[in-house]
């Protein structure tokens, strides 16, 4: 039987052997509590040698508190935040890193593909100097972005150089960030704090963790109390081992990026044999492991009704298809070929196709 929920998120997988052995051996015996205990001591430093550099690791339990408290940890309440429009901080998160941050305003910029347009973000920063403005304090990146492309090196620390020049901070929400380092094959450096990045929220839960995210400080200093932040937000797990153990499962032997490997191995499969498809539309570059396609509706109620799940994408539009970690070749072949028998046999979908000749 298909599995039907293969392509609706990374977050609809379990949890991958490496974190599951890891959290596995963590349950052994009592340790203390807080993160006062070797396995969280162990994910910081790996957290370190795999960034090769001194940063300062928190781990708290998901992308939204991540994100939030990051920000609010470079922001006073009348300082703002540029993100892209698509940006999960600026249509995702509820209004959580304005919360945390007593008011912090999120001040959306435009860019092809999901990627921030430096020009735009320089006008944000440029077009008011007056104390009747929320002062622009943190540019935030998504890599990979919410449409599954990519900043590259030289885009990164375009970016950063250009926060530095106006005086601001670059943080950078990674919830996919392990599927961008696998796909664009450099060292995670160099899309981070090389590159300009002062705070990255490092995602695990999309890359086969069961919950949990990293935020990991390039600059020391910028980290001054947040473990009140995290405490006073409910993020200081009394039990931290298992929060920080998967990571140590994950980083050792390089799975974290294997299984974004593999995740992205599928996307690519599924964009190749998509295309395959008259009529069918890849709206953006696949360079990670989602895929967005853009189908006549009867096409996507159809698939609905078979009990295929995926999304369609606020403000982009088309169906966007997740593949994760546990993404077989089957699911895709699965899928393709309920598309292909859909396009030959439902008479509503052929004539959109002609339709659009």
């Amino acid at each position: 039987m298909p599995n039907y929920l293969a392509f609706a998120s990374d977050n609809y997988a379990g949890i991958c052997p490496e974190a599951w052995q890891a959290m596995a051996e963590a349950n052994a015996g009592f340790v203390s509590s807080y993160g006062d205990d070797p396995w969280t001591a162990k994910a910081c430093s790996l957290i370190r040698d795999t960034f090769e550099t001194d940063c300062q690791v928190f781990f708290v339990f998901n992308g939204t508190a991540a994100n939030s408290l990051a920000l609010a940890s470079l922001c006073q309440s009348y300082h703002s935040v540029i993100c892209h429009e698509l940006a999960h901080i600026e249509t995702d998160e509820c209004g959580a890193p304005e919360f945390f941050s007593n008011g912090t305003k999120i001040l959306p910029a435009t860019g092809a593909n999901g990627k921030l347009d430096l020009a735009a973000v320089e006008q944000l920063i440029t077009r008011r100097t007056d104390i009747h403005y929320p002062k622009p304090r943190v540019v935030s990146l998504t890599q990979a972005t919410e449409l599954g492309t990519l900043y590259s090196p030289a885009e990164v620390a375009a970016t950063g150089e250009l926060a530095r020049r106006y005086g601001l901070r670059l943080q950078m929400d990674g919830a996919r960030f392990a599927n961008a380092a696998a796909s664009l094959g450099c060292h995670p450096g160099d899309i981070t704090w090389r590159a300009g990045v002062d705070v990255l929220c490092l995602g695990g839960a999309k890359n086969g963790m069961a919950v949990g995210e990293a935020v990991v400080f390039f600059k020391k200093e910028l980290a001054e109390e947040f473990d009140y932040r995290c405490k006073q937000a409910g993020q200081l797990a009394s039990k931290m081992r298992f929060l920080a153990a998967p990571w140590n499962g994950m980083l050792q032997n390089d799975a974290w990026l294997k299984r974004a490997s593999h995740a992205n191995h599928c996307a690519q499969s599924l964009a190749k044999r998509l295309r395959a498809v008259p009529q069918l539309e890849i709206m953006f570059p696949v360079e990670a492991n989602a895929v967005f396609v853009s189908m006549p509706q009867a096409l996507v109620d159809s698939l609905h009704r078979l009990g295929w799940h995926f999304y369609s994408f606020i403000g982009a539009g088309g169906a966007r298809l997740m593949c994760s970690w546990a993404t077989e070749e089957s699911d895709i072949e699965a899928l393709v070929g309920d598309i292909q028998k859909l396009a030959a046999e439902n008479t509503e979908f052929q004539e959109h196709f002609l339709s659009w000749g």
